[in-house]
């Protein structure tokens, strides 16, 4: 497969940082498109200077993609965060996902962009066995994943968060495939906020979904 049967959907909020790299990284193939839920920065700027098609939608990271989605014009769609840049050798990873056919969906390898940290080490291989084991890949780590298997699983949810929790256990993890290719995630939350304290907090509002807390009210402890 060529990369332009492939729509890759990246929903932003204050991504001007992080835009241009995440776009290079990409490359020239696939359509692009970038829906911005009311960025006060450059985001939309940057996105329109690298040729994009850009949409706005309400704020809200589930939402954001369902209109990323609905605009799409191809079959295989790539859920990206606007913070994450794939690695190299990620077409080909994605070709040879969508020659084995559509009944499954591909996740990438979670890298982070800190380099020689012991920590940073540690939260990959922990986010590996969690990905593996128990079928729980996050956005970050995107989600490719064919139009028709999206819609059999009930399409993407319109909610704030916990969209991609949301859609892969939908899936299950017999519909789940890691792909060798790298996605590198900015390291920025973890070293802002601290490993420890930002992992804690992405465990409880994991338990919290699972628990049936609302995803608005789960956003107010995300942020």
């Amino acid at each position: 497969m060529t990369t332009t049967r492939l729509s890759v959907i990246i929903p932003a909020l204050n991504a001007e940082a992080y835009i241009p790299a995440s776009l290079a990284a990409i490359g020239d193939g696939p359509e692009i498109i970038l829906v911005d839920g009311g960025s006060t920065d450059r985001t939309i700027a940057r996105a329109t200077a690298s040729g994009v098609r850009v949409l706005t939608a309400p704020r809200g990271r589930g939402g954001q993609i369902a209109a990323g989605i609905a605009a799409a014009t191809h079959p295989w769609l790539l859920l990206l965060h606007a913070d994450t840049r794939l690695g190299p050798d990620w077409k080909t990873a994605v070709a040879e996902h969508v020659a084995q056919g559509a009944d499954r969906a591909g996740y990438f390898r979670f890298t982070l962009d800190s380099a020689d940290h012991p920590r940073a080490r540690r939260l990959e291989r922990l986010v590996a066995w969690r990905s593996r084991v128990l079928g729980l890949p996050y956005g970050d780590q995107g989600l490719l994943i064919h139009r028709d298997l999206l819609r059999s699983v009930g399409g993407m949810s319109a909610i704030p968060l916990m969209e991609d929790v949301d859609l892969v256990r939908r899936l299950g993890r017999g519909r789940l495939v890691a792909l060798p290719a790298d996605a590198l995630t900015s390291a920025a939350k973890w070293e802002r906020d601290g490993y420890l304290r930002r992992s804690a907090r992405n465990l409880l509002c994991l338990s919290l979904w699972f628990a049936g807390v609302p995803p608005r009210l789960i956003l107010r402890l995300y942020a």
